[in-house]
């Protein structure tokens, strides 16, 4: 079997999985459904924050030389204000009052968080995609130890978000759909890096930043804003529980994925890359 269909294959596990997860959700009944995805957003939050700052934003800095800090930053910075300005010129926001300037039915039923939440899984699975492939060019069997550790990832993070789609007023095809459609982009960004690894080798740690502005814009704009309309005690602190244990999670899998891969090192499944280190993001 070539190298490039297993790219392929393994680039797809982390979609396929992500896909089996949201369906079990989708199981659920409308009234369970209700009651669950307020906890699935306070999840997400720490989810897509602990992503963002014990993942995504360290291993950026990482592949960079100290002269390169200042541009990396400056990229957070401008993906941060760009998905401002993105909500602004397409009026994604949902209108939060009775009345507002813009207040039309297309605002409700494809609010912001929904949209950019699809974009940045879109930037992180092509760029855990760019990964999986960098790891099977160094050596086979390391290339499969990263695919199951970027999918023992993808799983409780893909159902946050596909909790996030739906409170953004998507139905559950339509979320069940763009689900799939952003997992793709790990098999886009496999097959990408497979012939082209050298040029994205630097341009790499500038797609992690842009994820990383991608899921803070939404944990701190969209998503946090809507914990505040319940103010009592008990629905605060199953906030803030759900909140640590989406970090928590996220931390977990960034352990483990780094565990998996010092124990193929160990076993001399893997090689020191010689175009790119494939070290998990999480």
């Amino acid at each position: 079997m070539s190298l490039l269909v297993l790219i392929i294959i393994f680039t797809a596990i982390g979609g396929v999985l992500s896909v089996i997860a949201a369906s079990f959700f989708l199981l659920l009944s409308d009234k369970n459904r209700e009651q669950v995805l307020p906890h699935g957003i306070s999840f997400a939050i720490g989810a897509l924050l602990a992503v963002s700052f014990w993942g995504l934003i360290p291993r950026a800095f990482a592949d960079v030389e100290p002269e390169h800090f200042q541009s990396l930053s400056a990229m957070i910075m401008i993906g941060l204000l760009s998905f401002f300005v993105l909500e602004k010129l397409l009026i994604w926001r949902h209108c939060h009052s009775g009345s507002c300037e813009a207040h039309v039915e297309e605002a409700h039923a494809h609010q912001s968080a929904g949209t950019l939440i699809i974009l940045g899984d879109s930037i992180h699975n092509f760029v855990d995609g760019v990964l999986i492939a960098a790891a099977f060019l160094t050596d086979v069997n390391l290339g499969i130890v990263t695919s199951l550790a970027v999918a023992a990832h993808e799983i409780p993070q893909e159902v946050g978000d596909f909790a996030i789609l739906l409170q953004s007023g998507y139905s559950k095809s339509s979320a069940l759909f763009y689900n799939v459609l952003a997992s793709l982009t790990t098999v886009i960004g496999g097959v990408i890096a497979y012939f082209w690894l050298e040029n994205l080798q630097h341009n790499l740690p500038y797609f992690l930043a842009l994820a990383a502005s991608s899921f803070i814009y939404i944990a701190v704009a969209d998503l946090i804003p809507s914990l505040h309309k319940k103010t009592d005690i008990k629905a605060s602190l199953q906030q803030i529980g759900l909140i640590t244990a989406g970090v928590l999670l996220i931390c977990f899998m960034h352990q483990f994925a780094h565990d998996l891969e010092h124990s193929g090192h160990e076993d001399g499944v893997g090689l020191e890359p010689q175009v790119y280190s494939p070290q998990m993001i999480f």
